[in-house]
């Protein structure tokens, strides 16, 4: 020391200094030691997880069916909800609207929020509650499941729970409610909530945040409505679940698995609540924190809309008739009647027997008047004649043959005057 205050340093280079890459080694062995504990740290998460899913496998049957039981023994009863004298179920949006803002300022656990309501329904099922204490009995519900479920400096205080109700109620009144709420559920606190049996059903498959949370977006769509109160917990997740796989276009699960066992009445129920959700609950999940579900929701439903409305606009297809070619056959039709007279059957001549002597000539006659008619075209082909229509024509000649030879014979008996022959002969149409 002595000698180091005598003699000061010089520049020379002799003098004992620090190499300049002594920093550089030092620097070099602390982010290797860094190194080494961070991977030291991943080993050990890792080992921890095995394990924990070897226990998870063994334990995983035990474990689901003891909370399929406590779901079962914890449900509310919506019945004896209906029969409340002051509070009706109008007013349940107003007092889900304000716990749903409370437990999201507090940042709590989501299943802190489903615990609640479930305790403020079965609260209201055993008990008669007045109007003015609807908001204290949801306030004790919010603060016994935070205790129960959350972190201790996330539990909401007294003085908190007060200021957010604008100091309707006082300090004790909030700790009576609290112990009354827990006396009168006999001190069962315990109950699967809708988003515990989700990660029971999504446990094997790779994490997917938008099917989460769209199905936690579903879930507390659900709260708001009367018909899934007493509904349990596992059907509503396995429904919430399916329904958001079907929004967001994802493959459903395998049939052998617990997911796929949901089932679909309760999921058409959800479907038809979509459509008008609570203002405050579409704002929540409208951030980046929930992958802005409650946005993709209504772009789906806009576009199932406007397809069932241009369904609804578009005329049906009319099919085409294919018109076959003319082969030159006729068909079977109608035989029209001719507005004409005509001296022969079927609209064609029908050729006589050949009349002997006198009647050659009024046949020959008979056949000029005839060539003067117009002949009239028909619509069918007559038939061909038969021979029996060639014998009702000879008669016919033959008839006329003899009136006429009659004729002939009675003017040569009874002569009459010349003018009278005259009139008579152009009026028998000689």
């Amino acid at each position: 020391m002595d000698y180091h205050r005598n003699y000061r340093p010089c520049s020379s280079f002799f003098v004992e200094e620090e190499f300049p890459f002594a920093s550089r080694i030092r620097a070099e062995q602390q982010a290797k030691q860094e190194h080494d504990k961070l991977v030291a740290r991943e080993r050990q998460y890792a080992i921890a997880d095995q394990l924990s899913r070897l226990a998870s496998d063994e334990l995983r049957d035990d474990v689901l069916s003891h909370m399929l039981e406590m779901d079962s023994q914890t449900l509310p009863d919506v019945e004896s909800i209906d029969i409340q004298t002051e509070i009706q179920w109008f007013m349940r949006p107003y007092l889900l609207d304000f716990l749903i803002e409370a437990h999201t300022a507090f940042q709590l656990l989501p299943s802190t929020l489903f615990l609640a309501i479930n305790l403020l329904d079965r609260y209201c099922s055993k008990r008669v509650v007045y109007k003015r204490h609807y908001q204290l009995v949801g306030c004790a519900a919010l603060l016994i499941a935070a205790k129960y479920n959350d972190k201790k400096d996330r539990v909401p205080t007294v003085k908190e729970l007060k200021s957010m109700c604008c100091s309707l109620y006082d300090d004790d009144m909030f700790i009576q409610m609290e112990w009354h709420v827990l006396q009168t559920l006999g001190w069962t606190v315990g109950h699967p909530t809708v988003d515990a049996f989700l990660q029971v059903a999504v446990l094997d498959e790779v994490y997917d945040p938008e099917i989460e949370h769209m199905a936690l977006y579903i879930l507390e769509i659900a709260l708001f409505h009367r018909d899934f109160v007493s509904k349990q917990s596992c059907e509503l997740a396995r429904a919430a679940l399916a329904l958001s796989r079907c929004i967001l276009n994802r493959p459903q699960p395998r049939h052998t698995h617990w997911a796929s066992q949901y089932d679909s009445m309760t999921l058409v129920g959800l479907s038809q609540q979509l459509h008008q959700p609570s203002t405050v609950v579409a704002r929540k999940y409208a951030s980046a924190h929930y992958s802005r579900v409650s946005k993709i929701l209504e772009h789906f439903l806009n576009r199932q809309a406007s397809l069932v409305n241009y369904a609804r606009c578009t005329p049906p297809v009319e099919t085409p008739v294919e018109s076959k070619p003319y082969n030159g056959e006729m068909g079977l039709a109608t035989p029209q009647k001719s507005q004409q007279l005509t001296a022969v059957p079927h609209g064609y001549l029908t050729p006589p027997i050949t009349p002997e002597n006198e009647a050659l000539v009024h046949a020959h006659a008979m056949n000029h008047e005839m060539a003067r008619v117009p002949t009239v075209n028909v619509c069918s082909p007559s038939p061909a004649p038969s021979s029996e229509m060639q014998y009702m024509a000879a008669d016919a000649y033959q008839q006329q043959e003899a009136m006429y030879m009659a004729q002939q014979q009675s003017l040569q008996q009874y002569p009459v005057p010349v003018h009278m022959g005259l009139e008579q002969t152009y009026a028998g149409g000689l």
